[in-house]
């Protein structure tokens, strides 16, 4: 397990200038000790999604993939291997080969929107064939790709054990297409096709699969999810991962700015809200059973995250939609408690924001009058 450190300043006035000193980090002279730094603060990391790909400002999912893909190379080339890319049709597909450009620095294949486990298979399957064992196969998608149109193939893949690392970037919606609901989207959450109208507005409550623990059912050798929000540990699990064999499951939130109608500035902050109120718990898993939780240090209330996106914007006005918002609440508990997500010594309470009123412990949430406003 990994856990996360507070990194904070504090002045100290020296001859006329304010010097600031990191308190709290793995920092020794004001330096990061170089066995915690990350795969991302080297200069001699990969770069394998390079510059010139057309993301979104803020997109998670661009985020979510350099780092996932330079961190499975590296684990690749430290074995005396290389690796090969599967891309299921997608956002991420999109904004990254607009023919005739690429923004892609390894082997890289597109497959169709619901075939990319499939195709994976193929190519670990031609490397056996051709004893090529030091060339590892890594099959990315979206939610659409993944959780609906691909789930077949996938399960496919597992039950099969395939030498495949497949890996879900998890913006909960068809993002690509206009925004659409996919098994991935949570309740309550406003989309093009589960519109902010009627009694129930927004997504419905009890539909959607919850595929990290349908992975975990089929008792493949790692499942595991992350965050964007928190790049050691997903740094760490991916490398894991890749020193693995067989079929291997990595489930990444990737908030997305534009489909859930948040500031691109928030990206990180919003993937961070989402583990830290419960809603996304983040864990590992291997042959059916749970290794390891990152526990929740500070619990916020699940206000916190939705008050920064418009897709929840109806749940706050005209007026609070109280029961709503406590069926998420709910929702949040039930992770806790599913994974033991409190239940460490350096776990921390939900405490009282003197400055706002709000139970926060991250800071002062945005009031609803700084929150993105409805369209």
């Amino acid at each position: 397990m990994t856990t996360s450190t507070t990194v904070t300043t504090a002045p100290q006035q020296s001859g006329g200038r304010t010097r600031f000193y990191q308190v709290g980090s793995f920092a020794v002279g004001n330096r990061l000790l170089p066995e915690v730094r990350s795969l991302q603060s080297s200069r001699e990391r990969n770069n394998t999604l390079t510059s010139g790909h057309r993301a979104c400002q803020g997109c998670g999912e661009a985020l979510g993939a350099r780092y996932v893909l330079d961190a499975a190379t590296a684990a690749a080339e430290r074995a005396g291997g290389s690796l090969v890319t599967v891309n299921a049709t997608g956002c991420l597909e999109v904004f990254s080969s607009p023919y005739p450009e690429s923004a892609w620095r390894l082997p890289w294949l597109h497959s169709l929107f619901g075939n990319a486990p499939a195709v994976a298979t193929g190519v670990a399957a031609g490397l056996r064939a051709k004893g090529r064992d030091d060339i590892r196969v890594v099959a990315q998608g979206g939610d659409g790709g993944t959780v609906d149109i691909g789930f077949g193939c996938l399960s496919g893949m597992f039950e099969r054990g395939d030498d495949v690392l497949y890996v879900c970037y998890d913006n909960e919606a068809y993002m690509n297409t206009g925004v659409q609901r996919s098994g991935a989207t949570p309740p309550a959450a406003r989309t093009a096709t589960t519109q902010a109208v009627g009694d129930a507005p927004g997504n419905v409550f009890g539909q959607g699969k919850d595929v990290p623990r349908i992975a975990m059912a089929h008792e493949i050798p790692y499942v595991a999810t992350a965050t964007v929000a928190d790049l050691h540990d997903l740094e760490r699990k991916v490398t894991y991962a890749m020193g693995l064999h067989g079929p291997r499951y990595i489930h990444v939130l990737v908030p997305c700015p534009l489909g859930w109608g948040a500031k691109s500035s928030h990206t990180v902050r919003i993937a961070r809200l989402a583990v830290e109120s419960g809603l996304f718990p983040v864990f590992e898993a291997e042959h059916g059973e749970v290794t390891g939780v990152s526990p929740i240090r500070r619990q916020v209330p699940v206000e916190d995250y939705l008050v920064l996106q418009r897709r929840f914007a109806h749940l706050f006005r005209p007026t609070k939609d109280e029961q709503t918002i406590g069926r998420l609440q709910a929702l949040a508990d039930r992770n806790i408690r599913r994974y033991g997500l409190l239940g460490h010594p350096d776990a921390v309470p939900v405490l009282n924001d003197e400055a706002t009123g709000a139970t926060s412990t991250l800071g002062a949430r945005a009031d609803l009058n700084d929150a993105p406003k409805e369209d």
